[in-house]
């Protein structure tokens, strides 16, 4: 018996236990199919043909919250997978019984359907500008409000995933008043809360220097450097992929972050942090010094030179040499004084040696050369 016809088989029992009349087995059948449909994509392409979806999200709207809890939890596992099985989650019709849920008394029902639609935006613009055409993105933002942790975390991933794919959609975000909340849970104390405001900040700055302007005038500078001393690294790493995408807009908001003291605090970040978590704050050291002369001489004096230095020799990843590479560049260009403040720290060597290194990807050798 091949796979196929033995998840046939599992999805023709599971199905008739969601009408069953006890309620506590319809809740059982329904993680039963979650849990098979979060595993892999094929078992979540089973539980679309097996034409489970529409009667999931009919006992939405009917069936009691433990229920909506675990439907909701069904159509997460199934549309993460991939842009399709999300869109088959649409198709059924499951966005209107989602974004209803998130008006529910129960936080946890609330919080099982902003994953959901979270899930759902994720993928693509056209997920999430569906998901937005639902009216959730208000009601996600009514979410973050709400006392419960988990259920906050939850809401600003959500709107994260919608806000990250066009300016169009970041408005939409902006537009509701989000900014404002996200601000005012920067220095909570829950990790997984701020790691997941950051994301949502970055991914609205990213899209054009009026996003990004909206995000720093909610006052979130200084008191965002703080953060980059958190005990967990995520947080830092978003905080400094943050700072990255608001500095790489304009000269103005460059010598904002160097004015509040981000600068230095980013290349103190690079000295206690390796591996990935280091690139976002290498790249907002190249940004803010490709805008000028005098925000070059910012990172010079505020010893990015070295740190970069440092960062070149330490880090064995190819993309993370390219981008220190990138921004020893966007600092030495201005003028032979600049110039003269990196080749003093002794990286000219090894970036010589890199660019002769047949090994070395085109990209950095790119990289190096310019």
């Amino acid at each position: 018996m091949s796979q196929r016809q033995v998840l046939q088989g599992v999805m023709s029992l599971l199905r008739p236990l969601l009408l069953d009349v006890v309620p506590t087995i319809q809740q059982t059948a329904a993680l039963a199919l979650g849990r098979l449909a979060s595993y892999n994509e094929d078992l979540a392409e089973a539980v679309v043909k097996g034409d489970i979806l529409p009667q999931l999200i009919y006992s939405l709207a009917e069936q009691n919250r433990f229920y909506k809890k675990a439907a909701a939890f069904v159509l997460r596992a199934v549309a993460k997978h991939s842009p399709a099985l999300a869109q088959a989650v649409v198709d059924c019709g499951a966005l209107d019984a989602l974004v209803i849920s998130l008006e529910e008394f129960d936080p946890d029902v609330k919080e099982a359907a902003a994953w959901a639609l979270g899930y759902i935006a994720r993928h693509n613009a056209n997920l999430s500008q569906a998901v937005v055409d639902a009216g959730a993105v208000p009601l996600l933002v009514l979410c973050i409000q709400e006392p419960e942790v988990a259920l906050k975390r939850i809401a600003a991933s959500a709107l994260s995933d919608i806000a990250k794919h066009s300016p169009e959609l970041a408005q939409t975000v902006v537009d509701t008043g989000a900014i404002a909340h996200l601000a005012q849970m920067i220095l909570n104390p829950d990790a997984k809360l701020k790691r997941q405001v950051f994301s949502a900040l970055s991914q609205i700055s990213k899209h054009s220097v009026d996003l990004a302007e909206m995000v720093v005038e909610a006052e979130i500078f200084p008191a965002v450097l703080a953060c980059l001393r958190d005990p967990n690294e995520y947080v830092r790493k978003n905080v400094t992929t943050l700072m990255r995408e608001i500095t790489k807009h304009t000269p103005e908001l460059s010598q904002m972050i160097v004015n509040t003291g981000g600068v230095a605090a980013v290349i103190d970040y690079l000295g206690d942090s390796h591996g990935n978590v280091r690139l976002p704050g290498i790249m907002m050291l190249g940004y803010v010094a490709a805008h000028s002369e005098n925000l070059a001489m910012a990172v010079i004096v505020s010893k990015g030179v070295p740190q970069l230095a440092i960062c070149l020799s330490e880090e064995p990843e190819e993309h993370i040499k390219a981008a220190t590479a990138w921004a020893f560049g966007q600092i030495g260009r201005h003028t032979p004084e600049h110039a003269r403040a990196v080749a003093t720290a002794n990286v000219l060597p090894s970036l010589l040696a890199l660019y002769m290194d047949t090994d070395s990807s085109e990209d950095l050798q790119v990289k190096v050369g310019s």
